[in-house]
């Protein structure tokens, strides 16, 4: 197949799924994770053309709690603790990706890049002053310390300041970079969060939703298949209740009434499935939601959740 006309497929992995319940997020367990979507990629990579994002929750909030317990160096502004994990995880993703092409055994495997990544947001933006995305590890108890915390079905965590994504800035380069054949690893953590100033930019202590960036990427580049991969098997109603219950298709009318209601929680299935919304109001063709080990399946209909237009 030409590789013009290989559907565009973005994925966006979670930063939670390459730590699984349980584990302490050493990076032999996050490479070992890693070899559940690498090899379904590589596979896919026949038959599509791939931009990959990824989220940082996990990472960032660890390295923020790392450099909060040391004083005897300057602490980073959180921007830059996302720039690092773009670098760690692109890194990581990369040569993860370029060895699952040799086990698959493609005799031309497409070239590999990883992009740091802006995203321009609203200096004015209401979440500065509502922290709602979660990063870090998962507390059994309520922290003491002096920093907000939300409650999850996992246990208590850190949450940030998360504003709404505006622009990527180097959707440019990006979508010339997938042209020329490279799968393009970028807007890692919902990329670098930034505001213009003048000519120039600026980064702010934030943490921009992976889930949103990735929307946001997927209609500015032209990307047809909008993939969320996560550690749930999809969208349910009633998460973690006796009612649960997994959905393998949503309309986008239900998914949005779903989403009013409260059903879908704020920093985790919430801004996935208003992600998947955007896309398919912008134009993408297909949106779906599915667990990490699962999106191949998600792909051909067999597992995870496909939010369709009405």
């Amino acid at each position: 197949m030409n590789s013009t006309a290989k559907p565009l497929l973005l994925v966006a992995l979670g930063g939670n799924a390459l730590i699984r319940a349980g584990e302490e997020g050493t990076i032999e367990q996050q490479f070992a994770n890693l070899q559940r979507p690498v090899r379904q990629l590589a596979r896919l990579a026949r038959d599509h053309r791939l931009i990959l994002t990824h989220g940082n929750g996990p990472q960032v909030g660890n390295l923020l709690l790392q450099q909060e317990s040391c004083h005897e160096v300057p602490h980073l502004p959180l921007e830059i603790l996302v720039a690092q994990t773009q670098g760690q995880l692109g890194y990581m993703i990369e040569s993860s990706l370029d060895a699952a092409f040799a086990a698959a055994g493609l005799d031309d495997p497409p070239p590999l890049v990883s992009l740091i990544s802006y995203v321009v947001v609203d200096p004015d933006d209401p979440a500065f002053q509502e922290p709602t995305k979660p990063i870090g590890p998962f507390y059994p108890r309520r922290p003491t310390e002096d920093f907000p915390v939300v409650k999850t079905p996992r246990g208590w965590r850190r949450v940030v300041a998360s504003p709404e994504p505006r622009t990527v800035v180097e959707k440019r380069e990006i979508r010339l970079l997938v042209e020329q054949g490279f799968v393009v690893i970028c807007c890692g953590g919902g990329g670098i969060p930034v505001v213009r100033e003048v000519r120039g930019f600026q980064g702010v202590d934030a943490v921009i939703d992976k889930d949103l960036a990735g929307a946001c990427l997927a209609l500015e580049v032209g990307v047809e298949i909008f993939l969320i991969a996560t550690d749930v098997p999809g969208v349910a109603l009633d998460f973690g209740g006796a009612r649960q219950r997994f959905l393998r298709r949503l309309g986008a009318s239900e998914a949005r009434a779903h989403l009013a209601a409260g059903q879908f929680a704020p920093g985790s299935m919430g801004p996935k499935v208003e992600a998947c919304l955007r896309f398919l109001q912008g134009g993408g063709k297909r949106a779906l939601i599915c667990a990490v080990e699962d999106i191949e399946a998600a792909l051909r209909g067999e597992a995870g959740t496909e939010i369709i237009r009405d």
